[in-house]
């Protein structure tokens, strides 16, 4: 028996020790088709095929009409008992979610703020009807509402509406004209509004919502972080309440901090104070609902909590009379009658409006993902494509702006209970009562404290930054494209950094395919196991055998180092082995025909006392064209790693076979096959 405290032995592993053999019969691909009978694909004439898809029925009209308006088929399955209190509690808590961040964001798509309100209302009302995620809450969020203000600014910016001040006390005093600037923006966001939308119809009409697979996880977790960056310092400025030129396209955000920073001094405090105290209480709050929400019902609102309270000091301490503090000043009641966009400001918009409708559709289908796949349901990406398509048309003539789907708020839908898009609905009706009645009591609220709110909601995105010690290890390449994409996007902008990721992961993948990988294979003593020789020590190689393998498509793209890889491996040139033993056999086969050597069955022997002509500098040039000439190598048996009785450099080859491992070869094209037939 041990003593007490005495460390004993580690147990010694079991070992498993065993073997397997496998035995089939070679097959020719003919052998094998007359064996076992393929398949004959049926072929049917074009009028057969025409009958077969315009042929109707009953059964067959409903389950168009079911593709067409998913609606038809969730809502009939609809748990009234089971379900229906879960959406009523999670639709009221998300309405007031929605309606502050819809006021929110609207600051992001410089809009008057009762227009995002608009924007929290429409995309629902279509959305219900032909969406296919139960649980996603669609309207404004802060990429996309950042992505709209960027090319509202860069259309409508404040200099356009410069008119002479009516206070008379300067001659060349000028002032903006708020009614007709915000009256322009508005027509250009929801102009932008409906081609964002036409442009995602369109892809979901042509099928094409795999789009989405080229931003991969890396990029969209760049691109997302860079602009929760440039929504920051857009909101900064508003909570210091410190006026600063509207700078878009490149380094725009350097000048936006410089003039911030510059003009600091004019900072209101009223605004700094109420935006900080908004951001602290909203994330420590946000922090208890996440770690003890297995604990609490329901995640406490806090920021309909926080804005209540903030409208009520503004309103009593009548903080823009006493300290200037920034307010929201006017709400309108109710709903606007829809307008027909101007169509000429289309080609003006055409290129940002593509960036904007594939990362609305990114967002909204990922989220939307997440939550199928934690609820075991499917979502078609295609139809998502259309049913974002026509809410964002339908919206735009309300005057809306660009809708996806928000994290936080769709956290709120599910987390409170939400089963259906019954949830989203009734969070719409929840909207719908904010426009008609309660406005008013919204006008003394702070517009810090709607961008302290922003703020708050942006602490997921910023977190992604410890995304990249992770990718790092795992896959460097992907923290490359991380990085790169979150810079790109913040010196050149969001529209010009997205392209600039997309570009620079698709050249990744075509420096992957061109450049790939490869190994020598060794086999590990005792067993059947091949590895790397790079990566193993007590690895043995085959006597005379050299295993290769290539970790990639063979193509005329990576032909070259296909080649290259194949000579490392093997130790010599296997071309310039082929043409010196070519021109060897013809020198032999010259002194054969002179009687200067004579071919038998066990080589070449010299006769003897015969001078041997043939023995002479190899300095003569190779003629490509010669080494097409047939040869009677079969005829004649030379021992190349021996003496050969001709003055030729021919190359020693130390091995007799070379397998190539192709598990990871998923096509050859022609130049790869014509390659692998000279060298092999």
């Amino acid at each position: 028996m041990e003593a007490p405290g005495s460390r004993s032995d580690t147990p010694p592993l079991r070992e498993y020790s065993g073997s397997y053999v496998v035995s089939r019969r070679v097959y020719s691909e003919l052998a094998f088709q007359q064996q076992y009978e393929r398949r004959l694909q049926e072929r049917r004439t074009l009028r057969e095929r025409l009958a077969t898809s315009c042929s109707c029925s009953r059964k067959r009209a409903f389950g168009v009409l079911k593709t067409i308006l998913p609606i038809l088929d969730w809502l009939p399955k609809y748990q009234i008992k089971e379900w229906l209190l879960s959406d009523i509690i999670s639709g009221v808590s998300t309405g007031l979610v929605g309606t502050l961040q819809g006021m929110a964001y609207a600051l992001l798509a410089a809009v008057p703020v009762e227009y995002g309100l608009y924007s929290a209302f429409f995309p629902i009302l279509i959305y219900f009807i032909f969406g296919t995620s139960r649980h996603i809450s669609v309207g404004p969020f802060p990429v996309v509402s950042l992505m709209v203000g960027s090319v509202v600014l860069t259309l409508a910016p404040d200099e356009n509406f410069l008119i002479p001040s009516s206070n008379g006390t300067a001659p060349n005093a000028t002032m903006i004209d708020s009614v007709a600037r915000d009256g322009e923006r508005v027509l250009i966001a929801s102009t932008l509004t409906i081609l964002v939308g036409i442009i995602q119809l369109v892809f979901g009409g042509l099928q094409i919502g795999f789009i989405v697979r080229y931003l991969a996880d890396p990029l969209i977790g760049g691109f997302t972080t860079a602009a929760a960056f440039q929504v920051l310092v857009s909101q900064l400025k508003i909570i210091l309440n410190v006026s600063t030129k509207n700078y878009n396209g490149v380094l725009s955000i350097i000048y936006t901090l410089v003039e911030i920073f510059q003009n600091i001094g004019s900072t209101n405090l009223a605004d700094f104070i109420a935006g900080l105290l908004t951001i602290i209480i909203c994330m420590a709050v946000k922090e208890v609902n996440d770690r003890f929400k297995h604990k609490i019902p329901v995640p406490i609102p806090i920021e309909v909590i926080v804005t209540i309270i903030a409208t009520a000091i503004s309103y009593g301490a009548n903080l823009e009379k006493h300290y200037n503090a920034g307010i929201i000043k006017s709400i309108p009641r109710g709903f606007l009658p829809p307008v027909l966009p101007p169509v000429s400001l289309f080609s003006k918009m055409l290129t940002a409006s593509f960036s904007i409708a594939v990362v609305a559709y990114a967002i909204a289908v990922s989220v939307g993902k997440v939550y199928a796949i934690k609820y075991d349901y499917t979502i078609d990406g295609n139809k998502e494509f259309v049913a974002f398509g026509i809410s964002n048309i339908f919206s735009g003539f309300f005057s809306c702006f660009v809708a996806t789907t928000s994290l936080s708020r769709t956290a709120v839908q599910e987390s409170t209970g939400g089963k259906t898009q019954v949830a989203g609905i009734l969070s719409a009706g929840v909207v719908m009562i904010a426009i008609v009645a309660l406005g008013k009591l919204l006008e003394p609220l702070q517009k810090s404290v709607l961008a302290a709110v922003v703020i708050a909601n942006l602490k997921g995105m910023f977190m992604q930054v410890c995304d990249v010690p992770r990718l790092w290890r795992q896959n460097k390449i992907d923290a490359v494209i991380w990085v790169f994409t979150c810079i790109m996007s913040v010196i050149l902008g969001l529209d010009l950094g997205l392209l600039a990721g997309l570009l620079f992961g698709l050249l990744t993948v075509v420096l992957r395919v061109q450049f790939p990988s490869w190994n020598g294979l060794g086999n590990i003593p005792t067993t059947d196991i091949y590895k790397s020789t790079k990566n193993y020590k007590n690895i043995e190689e085959l006597e005379g055998m050299k295993i290769i393998r290539f970790s990639s498509p063979i193509f005329y793209g990576n032909v070259d180092g296909f080649k290259k890889c194949i000579k490392s491996t093997v130790g010599f040139d296997a071309i310039r082995v082929y043409n010196k033993r070519l021109k060897a056999l013809r020198k032999i086969q010259k002194l054969i025909k002179k009687g200067q050597l004579r071919a038998t069955k066990n080589g070449i022997i010299s006769d003897l006392g015969s001078s041997n002509n043939a023995f002479e500098p190899d300095e003569d040039v190779e003629d490509p064209e010669e080494l097409d000439i047939p040869t009677k190598e079969i005829e004649i048996q030379v021992d190349w790693n021996s003496d050969i009785p001709v003055k030729v450099n021919v190359p020693k080859v130390p091995i007799h076979s070379l397998v190539l491992d192709g598990g990871a070869v998923s096509f050859l094209d022609v130049v790869g096959v014509r390659s692998l037939h000279v060298i092999m």
